[in-house]
């Protein structure tokens, strides 16, 4: 049975969460419209990476409208937290109509409401280029995950090669984010390092790296 809790995300203490919220909040009504055509691509990418995702219970951070729920393997008993109550709304009023048995909490991903070691992995999809600080939100997986997890990301990222690509990005990026919500520059595999995870394996998904499946873990066999 799915449900659908209220639990406050501390607006108050960062400016920038909060206005993450807002956005999210604001554009929750038209955002599967507004990714109807790359949705066409990031369906095989979603199908790839919940083939690799394990049994047991699984944290999906950044449900967002549910666009994972229909890829969600047997076998697992899914968390997904979102920090807009109206993604969350949608989520459950999908994961009603797909039948699916998911347990949706909003929380900020900079402050899982979660004890150490509760989750034997953890996936997050086109979520970490929107989460204001990438590498306190990494360091919670690391946290949240089993020391013998793992932490599955699909995510868009700064195109390095060619650097006048990258440059272009950065440039953008105050536009893309300030309409849209997501930054389109983040070096999230250097964030994954950042925040004390250890990358498995990366894979290339797109032609200049543009989007990558990474699959890390939390360094080391403790939290200490």
């Amino acid at each position: 049975m799915s449900y659908l809790t209220n639990d406050k995300v501390p607006e108050g203490k960062d400016r920038q969460t909060a206005k993450t919220k807002a956005r999210y909040d604001r554009i929750a009504p038209i955002y599967d419209l507004m990714e109807v055509l790359p949705e066409q691509q990031f369906r095989s990418w979603r199908e790839t990476l919940w083939a690799q995702v394990p049994e047991g219970r699984i944290l999906e951070v950044g449900v967002g409208t549910g666009k994972n729920l229909p890829y969600h393997p047997p076998g697992i008993q899914v968390v997904g937290i979102d920090i807009s109550q109206r993604m969350l709304q949608r989520a459950q009023q999908r994961a009603e109509e797909l039948g699916k048995a998911v347990e949706l909490h909003q929380m900020d991903a900079q402050r899982l409401d979660f004890p150490d070691d509760s989750f034997d992995a953890a996936v997050a999809t086109f979520v970490f280029c929107s989460v204001p600080d990438a590498v306190v939100g990494l360091r919670e997986l690391g946290r949240v995950v089993k020391p013998d997890g793992q932490i599955f990301l699909l995510e868009h990222v700064r195109i390095n090669e060619p650097e006048v690509i990258g440059r272009v990005m950065d440039l953008l990026d105050p536009i893309v984010m300030r309409l849209m919500g997501p930054h389109i520059n983040r070096r999230t595999e250097e964030n994954v390092r950042r925040a004390g995870l250890e990358i498995d394996r990366t894979e290339a998904l797109t032609p200049l790296d543009l989007v990558k499946l990474i699959v890390a873990r939390p360094a080391g066999n403790s939290h200490e």
